[in-house]
């Protein structure tokens, strides 16, 4: 009941359109400084059709939790519903994999902020560039110390933002999205005035090389999917609404459905008016885009082009000024939805139940937000660029909607009498296409992407095994500290000697001008190695259901499912189309080719969907959590 009534202590202050700027808040951040500029230079005029695509996969996504979020209304939900479906082995992977990502978004926000204002002349010692082999040898541009510490500061305001209580966050987070909205429009209406067809013929549709598979590569690493993913801001401050069964479902929808149409037509008019020969990019170099002029800024660098500036130099100006506000507001909402993360792992039992204590004054989970910020401040000295960080935040999040449908599904089995203020039509069908689109959506992010986020999904395991095994598994305490520790030690020695050996970036092969091939070498590596860590995950996750006492294993047998599905992801993806091979296409293509990996990937979503609604727990084990945690039922006869 501790974890009811810290529940009831949030402030219920938010209105639907409240709920809706949160999330377009979220989806209109650094996404529209940035992520035009990586679908161009990824995908050619053919980055329109990614956000296209990618928004449709999203409103499939946002659908299945729409209905579940109305239900159960859960400040943290997407890290709570798993727990109440899987119990606690399920819970706590997918809860840490969305760890990963929400703490780190406010950092690649600030990041984002710091690095458009370094295009402006006087601000250029912000940021430089470096060589770097994750943007296809080209120059990637970087925070310097200075900018580091500027967006570190940046972190520290969106902290006070937050401290001061929802009712603030919300207030003031509504004028915020009214600038948020009008200068992206107001952007590619402008830009229609110079807009150039031909751009859309002469460098290649589809960018330098690969084909239509660029298409799908933008999805997860140009920004595209990451700029969606704000949806979820409406779902994670659920517990603070006022009315969350009519509020919920519509924000989560309006939004993408919102942010895609202008991020369709903010990429279609950046496409028409790049000017190549400004950015001193040579014909059909799509990739060029890189480490042009464009790079710090690509739409104040448009708008002030000796062509324009007449005219727009002043608009550039506001365009700077929105580099802060943009990633700013958006950083601000993520730090937020970290803290409501923290607070759901904790109230699930993962992490201290101190963490999800609610401060009388303000209504925040105070020590989570502490923690956000300090957490989230880390990642920006190692990772000093957006580049860096966009493709893994984006899958790592991703990852964690396969559960949507699967929830849904599974509390219409188990909970038939659950009130549903919006009750999702045929979803028998979008459930398990809300789970396909997540998968594929990972798979496109490109086999050194997929193989990090699996190692990183996985590392968290200890934390499981020292913290939550000993108290609701009864494992012996010393043994679990020795078995987490043993666990870290052999997974870094995995994962360093696949570092050196097979995840070469060098071999990179997604956007790359002119194609790199592996040696023979990796192709020997990779097997062995993955062998031995699948092995050995397994067998950890074995030992934990048989050492686990009373009865308890049931939510290690209901999470085996998943265990599985994780270890598929990288083997799919070395040998398919984005793995470390010269082309998309035979005769030196993958063994899974283009586009036969992506069935392949879909018939095992498909299996590990059906698997995973098989594995849920029993009727009257989520009833009970459900009425544990203050969701109106009917009593137990």
């Amino acid at each position: 009941m501790e974890v009811a009534e810290s529940d009831k202590k949030l402030r219920k202050e938010l209105s639907f359109i409240q709920l809706l700027f949160l999330s377009l808040g979220g989806i209109i951040g650094s996404g529209w400084l940035f992520g035009v500029l990586y679908g161009a230079a990824t995908a050619g005029p053919a980055s329109v059709l990614s956000w296209i695509i990618g928004g449709i996969m999203v409103i499939f996504i946002a659908l299945v939790y729409a209905e579940i979020s109305a239900a159960i209304p859960k400040s943290g939900g997407i890290v709570r519903y798993p727990h109440y479906t899987h119990g606690g082995y399920t819970g706590f992977i997918l809860g840490w994999a969305y760890l990963l990502s929400a703490i780190t978004v406010p950092a690649i926000e600030a990041i984002a902020a710091v690095t458009y204002l370094s295009s402006f002349p006087a601000l250029s010692s912000l940021s430089y560039t470096q060589s770097n082999i994750y943007a296809s040898g080209g120059l990637l541009t970087l925070l310097s110390a200075t900018g580091v510490a500027v967006a570190i500061l940046l972190m520290v305001g969106f902290f006070l933002l937050n401290y001061f209580g929802i009712k603030f966050l919300g207030k003031w987070n509504q004028y915020f999205v009214y600038w948020k909205l009008i200068i992206p429009s107001l952007t590619f209406i402008f830009l229609f005035t110079f807009f150039n067809p031909s751009n859309f013929t002469a460098q290649g549709f589809y960018g330098t090389s690969g084909g239509i598979a660029n298409v799908f590569i933008a999805i997860p690493t140009a920004g595209i999917v990451f700029s969606y993913l704000g949806f979820r801001q409406a779902l994670e401050f659920g517990g603070e609404a006022k009315n969350p069964q009519r509020d919920i479902p519509r924000a989560l929808i309006f939004s993408v459905i919102i942010g895609m149409v202008v991020y369709v037509f903010l990429q279609l008019t950046f496409i028409g008016a790049i000017n190549f020969k400004t950015g001193g990019i040579s014909g059909n170099n799509w990739t060029g885009l890189y480490s042009s002029p464009y790079a710090t800024g690509p739409f104040y660098t448009l708008f002030t082009s000796k062509a324009i500036f007449a005219t727009f130099g002043a608009f550039a100006t506001i365009l700077l000024i929105d580099a802060v506000i943009s990633p700013s507001g958006t950083g601000w909402i993520y730090m937020g939805t970290s803290t409501r993360v923290l607070y759901g792992l904790s109230t699930d039992g993962y992490l201290p139940s101190r963490i999800h204590k609610v401060e009388e004054k303000t209504g925040v989970p105070i020590l989570a937000l502490i923690l956000s910020v300090a957490i989230g401040s880390i990642f920006i000295a190692p990772f000093p660029s957006w580049y860096l960080l966009v493709g893994f935040i984006s899958s790592a999040t991703v990852f964690t909607y396969i559960m949507g449908g699967v929830a849904l599904r599974h509390f219409r089995k188990t909970v038939k009498e659950l009130h549903r203020p919006f009750k999702l039509p045929v979803s028998s069908i979008i459930a398990p296409v809300g789970f396909v689109s997540a998968a594929l959506i990972v798979y496109w992010s490109g086999y050194f992407l997929e193989m990090v986020l699996v190692f990183a999904i996985l590392a968290g395991l200890p934390i499981y095994i020292m913290f939550y095994a000993p108290k609701e598994l009864k494992l012996k305490t010393n043994i679990a500290n020795v078995l987490g520790i043993v666990y870290w030690v052999i997974e870094a020695i995995l994962f360093y000697l696949m570092f050196v050996l097979v995840l070469n970036p060098a071999y990179l092969n997604l956007h790359a001008a002119t194609p790199v091939s592996a040696p023979s070498s990796v192709f020997t590596y990779f097997p062995i190695l993955f062998a031995v860590f699948a092995l050995f995950v397994i067998g950890v996750t074995l030992y934990l259901f048989k050492a686990a006492k009373d009865g308890t294993n049931k939510e290690i047998r209901a999470g085996l499912w998943l265990i599985f599905f994780i270890l598929t992801l990288a083997p799919l993806s070395f040998y398919g189309a984005f793995g470390p091979y010269l082309s998309y296409t035979p005769p030196d293509a993958a063994p899974l080719f283009f586009p036969w990996d992506n069935v392949v990937m879909i018939i095992d979503a498909l299996v590990f969907y059906f698997l995973a609604l098989y594995s849920g727990y029993g009727e009257e084990d989520v009833k009970n959590i459900l009425r544990e945690e203050g969701v109106p039922l009917p009593e137990v006869e």
